[in-house]
């Protein structure tokens, strides 16, 4: 598991120019054209930078936008948010505390229980099935799967 911030010559060398490009600066992947919109195995979600863990399956739902949407990060203090000027009207950008990498946007527009959409984007992230957690270093998130999910039977 990584969790160091690399510095600028790394992140070039470890990312592919399109997750340079989002997460270094700030770029949008296309919407359906990702890895990760139509993802549904159980896992965990990592800043594609650093290794932090940032968002969990169990909180992944298909919002229509094409992007991968979640209600809430796994910690809150593993995301920052800042007012984005960009569009039109005000946003409000997501990056990873531990790395900076820019993520993607929050929305009011979510579903329960935080009413938040957390529309990220698949290139600022690294998907870690449940099955390879202890292999890639992230066995204290085994836990959080021990349970059915609500509406599962």
């Amino acid at each position: 598991m990584k969790t160091k911030n690399p510095d600028d010559a790394a992140l070039r060398q470890s990312l592919t120019p399109l997750q340079y490009e989002v997460t270094q600066r700030e770029g949008t992947e296309p919407a359906f054209a990702n890895e990760y919109w139509d993802e549904h195995r159980d896992g965990i979600y990592v800043d594609v930078a650093s290794g932090e863990p940032l968002f969990s399956s169990r909180d992944k739902y298909d919002s229509g936008t094409g992007w991968p949407s979640f209600t809430r990060p796994l910690r809150d203090e593993a995301v920052t948010t800042k007012t984005d000027l960009k569009m039109f009207l005000p946003r409000s950008e997501v990056r990873s505390a531990a790395a900076g990498s820019h993520l993607g946007h929050v929305f009011k527009d979510g579903p329960a229980p935080t009413g938040l959409r957390y529309c990220m984007n698949s290139a600022a992230l690294r998907f870690i099935p449940k099955e390879e957690f202890e292999a890639e270093g992230y066995a204290d998130y085994l836990g959080l799967f021990d349970t059915v999910p609500d509406g599962i039977r």
